[in-house]
């Protein structure tokens, strides 16, 4: 239990509500330039095969770790758009062994023990899973050491072998208590993870327990049960059973929301690095519709766009003398026109829905966590000094290669 003389006890004495002093947190980024960039950028990527994706994932931290602003003092982002390639050059060559010689040996032990190939399919599955969890860690150690705040270098202890096996364990319990004990897992992960990140020489820790996190679920629980004993209960015709379907959805996709944004609340008012605390309020309601209305919007301008693109790209190849939206026209052209056609407004598609998602996801979700982040106690900031830098020249390459989608 805490003693009444920590930093974060004494935090819960104050009157946070109100307005807490501190360093507030703000956002100046605009939609507009991320639109414009993440267009630009993935326009390289196309065009580069893929290559460039690394160049423009750095300029796309950049762009928003420079437009948090704590206190007035943006985040630097430092990352070498090289490192992240040759890391994803080394985690290709390490899967590629494991894919061939692992998976070799998996079907032919398969063939031989089952007679058949399920086993060494699940097997190979199971193998990935601790991998993902290794490659997540790794992940974000590399973008906390490449991350500033006032000068200050972030980092994250070596520990991504420890955290695998945790999580796989952490998520063995969650599954065979039917999701119960997600708050557990949520909780002890982040613990394991904050409790090795430093800021400068200072290091953060996790305060809490576990149990804090069990009222987040409510709205999820509400609605799978209100869910089981309708159908249980029995309904009255098909529209009562649709709309009830409709509505116990929609509740338990904001109760996922919810939880998420909650935890966020409460681990992050819960954190302290050595005097300093952190004092968080982002609202689950507003989380829930830059969701709804964000990719509402995203898809929807998507899909004005990728109409008129497809039949230009049939233009521009010379295959259709004059735009005749007929089906039958359509169905006479060559093969190959349509397959080009197809490629170019997949990839058009590809660059518009990124843009489009930067600019009514990503971004509002950024600017609203960052204006609802307060910094408490900032007089012990002057006292925090430098710490080395991390060298870490594998990068984000196993995120990379696993596709875990290593965060912006």
């Amino acid at each position: 239990m805490q003693g009444l003389n920590t930093p974060w006890a004494k935090a819960q004495t104050k009157d946070l509500d109100d307005g807490p002093d501190g360093l507030v947190g703000e956002f100046i980024g605009l939609r507009g330039r991320v639109f414009g960039l993440a267009l630009k950028t993935g326009m390289f990527t196309v065009l580069t095969l893929g290559i460039y994706r690394f160049w423009m994932k750095s300029r796309l931290r950049r762009w928003y770790w420079s437009s948090v602003r704590v206190g007035g003092i943006p985040g630097e982002y430092v990352g070498d758009p090289l490192e992240k390639l040759l890391g994803f050059l080394i985690a290709v060559v390490f899967l590629a062994f494991y894919i061939g010689i692992v998976n070799l040996v998996l079907m032919f032990l398969s063939f031989s023990l089952f007679q058949g190939n399920v086993a060494a399919y699940a097997l190979s599955f199971v193998g990935v899973i601790p991998l993902w969890f290794y490659a997540s860690y790794r992940a974000r150690r590399y973008v906390l050491a490449r991350t500033r705040w006032r000068g200050i270098r972030f980092g994250l202890e070596p520990g991504a072998w420890g955290y695998a096996w945790r999580a796989l364990m952490h998520w063995a319990i969650t599954i065979l208590t039917l999701g119960l004990l997600w708050p557990r897992m949520t909780f002890w992960l982040e613990k394991y993870r904050t409790d090795r990140t430093w800021f400068g020489d200072v290091k953060l820790e996790q305060m809490g327990k576990w149990t804090m996190l069990l009222g987040a679920l409510k709205h999820i629980i509400l609605a799978v049960v209100i869910g089981g004993v309708s159908v249980l209960l029995g309904l009255n015709g098909l529209p009562a059973f649709f709309a009830l379907t409709f509505f116990c959805g929609l509740w338990l996709g904001f109760g996922f929301v919810y939880y998420r944004v909650k935890c966020w609340e409460i681990l992050t008012n819960r954190k302290q690095a050595g005097g300093i605390l952190f004092w968080s309020r982002p609202r689950p309601w507003r989380v829930f519709w830059i969701y709804v209305g964000g990719y509402g919007l995203t898809g929807f301008i998507s899909s004005i766009f990728i109409t008129p693109l497809a039949f230009i790209a049939l233009v521009a190849f010379g295959l259709l003398e004059e735009l005749d939206l007929s089906i039958e026209s359509v169905e006479s052209l060559p093969s190959w026109g349509l397959v080009v056609a197809g490629i170019m407004a997949y990839f058009a598609m590809f660059l518009i829905w990124g843009a489009l998602r930067h600019a009514f996801v990503t971004m509002p979700l950024w600017r609203h966590y960052a204006e609802t982040l307060t910094v408490l106690d900032p007089g012990e900031l002057v006292q925090v000094s430098q710490r080395p830098r991390d060298a870490f020249d594998e990068a984000e390459g196993f995120a990379e290669a696993l596709d875990v989608g290593a965060a912006i």
